[in-house]
């Protein structure tokens, strides 16, 4: 993983957990969510296709 944004990221082995920041944590009623996001690279020459997520 090389980036994140609106959430504090960890990384083990292949996992990557986003929780979220300090700043979102707590949404008043009706108000709306923020974005998060991450960015990862790969090696040269690797062309296989990301799978496995997971929302929880």
């Amino acid at each position: 993983m090389t980036g994140s944004w609106n959430g504090t990221a960890t990384v083990s082995g292949q996992t990557v957990t986003i929780k979220n920041a300090g700043h979102n944590g707590t949404l008043a009623p009706g108000a709306a969510t923020t974005g998060v996001g991450f960015q990862a690279t790969r090696p040269n020459g690797n062309t296989a296709l990301p799978s496995g997520y997971t929302c929880a």
